[in-house]
């Protein structure tokens, strides 16, 4: 049954589609058989099924991981290089099947997840060079005859919990530090996309990651219980999660309870300035990559445009004509170029958006409408969004853009930093020396200046306020796995 089922996925491998979650290297269902349904949202045909886990199969993958841990911790950084090259290998072997899975569960478009499966691997590649580079130091002594050494330890069982909008690379950017530093893992992946995290499971296991290092919990109606005891088991010494600042919030305050170590990349409100000097042709074509890719749905997108007013009418102009060009559809059709959004739920956001804004003024520029019974919404630019819509507090995460007028490079500061939030932040000028400025007073985690894009697997990601907390990728990402210990010689 198994097997005809992950046949319907189309992929070269069909092996490679899982039904089960993983625990210490065996494939189970849920103890009371329960299952979810995991749905293709271009379609809102069923994909497939996988288990409705709780908290007895936590306990359990918990249990796995911590027995796994002290063999795993005491392997070489060689070893784990080697192992985690190989895994790279593998998701260059089978690339094409891997980001036909991301389309088929997540909606993108094929070439966005064939994309996001290059980005996914070089998390891993990357990682695996950092695990041997994991050094320690000397500090000069005090004291004669004394030395003083640091070395870095893995923390020990890691929880991992991702959000659907990139059902590969939020995994890798976790679990490739955690496998690179010595931890062991427990990933509960979001239930729309559950089948790339289990086909990275699989390869991770083909490449030589040894049993209990990597178990993957599957759980829609036991997030709660699933969630709290990731959070909360003294077994567990980290947790990193990606996904609303709401959600964070709570999982910071459940860890607190054992003072674990967390990473948490959470909600954001990006700013996308284009200041007078700008270029317009390149504003535009980034504001194209970074507010539509994956139609809207992704953390660092841009959630507001402003423009400077001498240029405004121009920048509309080309904007609204670029994406009134879009087709939107199933990501798998080689003609589309924005598929849907992950669920009714999403469209339903941006409808009311959408609805907000033009009640207190907005115009629509192009789209503006979901299409009937579907997840597909169409490409969306409003002009003369007003500061008090509801696009001001919360995050859109979707396609659409709220366009808005600035006069002074103050003015358009305090705008960008008047929310809580502060991950990313974008702007366009040819000016050095408002570059320099604007880059430093914006408050974001990361600023983007005459680019559309951030994301790399080597630079430090994540944001300030209530963004979050710690950094992935980049040399420092895996310090977020590792405890410093010190170790004080004397008598020498």
């Amino acid at each position: 049954m198994a097997s005809s089922q992950a046949s319907a996925f189309g992929l070269k491998d069909p092996s490679l589609i899982k039904f089960q979650g993983l625990i210490d290297g065996k494939w189970v269902d849920a103890k009371d058989g329960a299952k979810i349904v995991v749905k293709n949202p271009a379609s809102n045909q069923e994909l497939g099924t996988v288990p409705e886990m709780g908290l007895a199969e936590t306990e359990e993958a918990i249990a796995a991981a911590a027995k796994a841990f002290p063999a795993w911790s005491t392997t070489t950084a060689k070893e784990r290089h080697d192992i985690l090259m190989k895994m790279y290998a593998l998701m260059q072997q089978h690339h094409d099947d891997l980001g036909r899975l991301i389309t088929l569960e997540n909606g993108k478009t094929l070439t966005e997840g064939k994309g996001e499966n290059t980005y996914s691997s070089s998390f891993i590649e990357w990682y695996a060079e950092e695990a041997i580079r994991t050094y320690g130091e000397q500090i000069p002594s005090a004291f004669k005859n004394v030395r003083n050494i640091v070395i870095k330890q893995p923390v020990g069982v890691v929880s991992i919990m991702t959000p659907w909008n990139f059902p590969s690379a939020m995994i890798t950017r976790k679990l490739g530090a955690a496998l690179a530093a010595g931890c062991t893992t427990v990933i509960k992946p979001p239930p729309e996309t559950p089948f790339s995290a289990l086909a990275l499971a699989e390869l991770a296991s083909r490449a030589g990651v040894p049993d209990g290092v990597i178990n993957v919990v599957t759980t829609e109606k036991n997030v709660a219980a699933v969630g709290k005891q990731m959070c909360e088991s003294p077994i567990v010494k980290k947790v990193t999660f990606t996904g609303s600042t709401p959600v964070a919030k709570l999982l910071a305050g459940m860890a607190a309870s054992t003072l674990k170590k967390v990473s948490l990349e959470a909600g954001g409100n990006a700013p996308f300035i284009v200041f007078d000097d700008a270029n317009i042709d390149e504003a535009v074509a980034a504001a194209i990559v970074c507010k539509f890719r994956g139609s809207g749905q992704t953390c660092v997108c841009a959630n507001w445009i402003y423009v400077h007013s001498t240029v405004y009418a121009e920048f509309a102009s080309r904007l609204a004509e670029k994406v009134a060009a879009f087709k939107i559809g199933d990501g798998l059709d080689e003609s589309t170029t924005h598929g849907p959004l992950i669920h009714s739920r999403a469209t339903e956001k941006v409808t009311r958006h959408i609805e907000d804004a033009v009640s207190k003024g907005a115009q629509v520029l192009v789209g503006g409408k979901v299409v009937e019974n579907t997840n597909f919404f169409q490409p969306t630019v409003l002009s003369d969004v007003p500061s008090d819509a509801l696009i001001n507090d919360e995050e859109t995460f979707g396609p659409l853009a709220a366009l808005v007028k600035f006069d002074t490079e103050d003015e358009v500061i305090k705008l960008a930093n008047a929310t809580e939030v502060g991950l990313a932040g974008y702007f366009f000028s040819r000016d050095i020396g408002r570059a320099w400025r604007v880059a430093e007073k914006l408050e974001v985690g990361m600023v983007a200046v005459n680019t559309g894009l951030i994301s790399q697997a080597v630079i430090p990601f994540g944001g300030v306020k209530e963004s979050g907390l710690g950094r992935e990728g980049g040399p420092h990402g895996i310090d977020e796995y590792m405890n410093e210990k010190l170790i004080v010689f004397g008598g020498l």
